[in-house]
Order: C-alpha cells, then structure tokens, then sequence
C-alpha cells in the first residue's frame, strides 16, 4: 500500500507545494488510488482555487470543531480510476487566526489521521513551518517532502527549514526542486527530485497528460516519496 500520509513542506512562500500535491494526488489518482489532499496553508488558501463550485465548509472549520471533515470534503472530478478529494482552506481571517491556535491544530491532527483510515494516501500541503497548524500537519505525518524552487532563495531558505524540521523531530524525508527548467534557474544542490514547470494543464493537473516529461517526472516522485509502484504508462517512456 504503501507511505499513507506525505507533507509536502514549502521551503519558501511560492515553493509549488500545491501544485505539487494536487499533481501527485491526479498521478495517484490516474493508478487507481483514492487520496484526500489536505490545505495547511490557511493564509494562501491555493488549494480552493482547484475546488470548482461554491465552497462552504472548509478545513478551519473543521479544526475549529464547527463541522465535521464529511463537511469539507470537495471531489476535484479528475476522471480518474481513483478519487481526489480535497480539504481546502476558504475562510475569513477571523477564522483562519482561530485555527491557529493550539488546541484546534490537534484536532487537525485528529482530523488528519481519520482521513488516513479512509483513502490510500493524505498529502498535506503546508507552507514553511512557523505556526501551529504546519507544527502538526509536519509532525502528524508519516513522511516529509520539502520543496523549494529552482531559485537562489529557494535554495538559501532550504536549510533553514530542514533544521526546523530537525528542531521538530519530524526531519524531511525527501528534498523536492521545482521549475528547474525555469529561465534562470539555478541548482537546489540538496535536492533528490527535480520537477520541471507543468505546462500544458488544459482543463486540469498536467500529470494527466502523459505525452508531457512533467508527467512521469510526477509519477517518480510519487513512488519514491510514498514507496508504491504505480505502473503507468508513458508514450515516450514506456513502463514506469
């Protein structure tokens, strides 16, 4: 089965975080898996803007004990074999400075570990660790992926987040560099995957487009970082 719960952790605002897990969950989803992505980052709120149609419940909802999870639950409708559900941040700032606090971010944690027992695999987004709610997401999960960008500032902000991580007892697992085609891209020498820019998204995840070298290089990242062998196919590629 495989790694059940993965934090993808940025290393600097604008890391790709989620794009990365929305494009890992669609790669999962694409071999027959069925995954919940989960928004820590409830200052960004990115992961809404891939929930088409209203959204009423939410994640800080949830950790504020206001709804259950079954109320913050919004199908991504890949098209895929498997399931994307997704559990985003859409809040107002009364709420999303509620969430923060000690007490909700363990019922975060609670939240977190129910949804493990439903799906094969949570992937939490979560912006560089400086508050409650990345505390728990970081240290509830199984594994840590951190991703920078190809930047020199993703790059010089990297070790300052792994020793947090360290701080926390919850050391990265994975280090993940993103856009490293970018023009001007520079080398994140730590890192263990390369990710090139998703292009060709149409109407949803690029990864769904297995013609693209995003695509497979998705679908790397998913078996090492969550131990699964997928067996997709690839046109150029063949087998993964």
């Amino acid at each position: 089965m495989g790694v059940s719960t993965l934090a993808l952790v940025g290393a600097t605002g604008g890391a790709g975080t989620t794009t990365v897990a929305v494009e890992l969950a669609a790669t999962l989803a694409r071999a027959g898996r069925s995954v919940t992505v989960v928004d820590a980052a409830f200052a960004t709120q990115g992961l809404s803007t891939y929930v088409s149609g209203r959204i009423d419940g939410d994640v800080t909802a949830v950790a504020t004990g206001e709804i259950p999870v079954e109320e913050a639950l919004y199908d991504l409708g890949l098209g895929t074999d498997g399931q994307v559900l997704a559990v985003p941040a859409h809040a107002p700032f009364e709420r999303l400075a509620r969430a923060k606090a000690p007490e909700h971010a363990q019922r975060l944690e609670s939240m977190v570990a129910d949804l493990g027992d439903r799906v094969d695999h949570v992937l939490l987004d979560v912006p560089p660790v400086a508050a409650n709610q990345a505390v728990a997401a970081v240290t509830t999960a199984d594994r840590r992926a951190l991703v920078a960008p190809a930047t020199q500032r993703g790059a010089d902000l990297l070790p300052r987040q792994r020793g947090r991580l360290h701080d926390l007892d919850a050391p990265a697992d994975h280090v993940v560099s993103t856009r490293t085609d970018a023009d001007g891209a520079v080398t994140v020498e730590d890192a263990d995957h390369d990710l090139p820019v998703a292009t060709d998204r149409g109407d949803g995840p690029a990864a769904l487009n297995p013609e693209t070298a995003f695509a497979p290089a998705v679908a790397e990242l998913a078996e090492a970082t969550l131990d699964v062998s997928l067996s997709l196919e690839f046109p150029d590629g063949g087998w993964l």
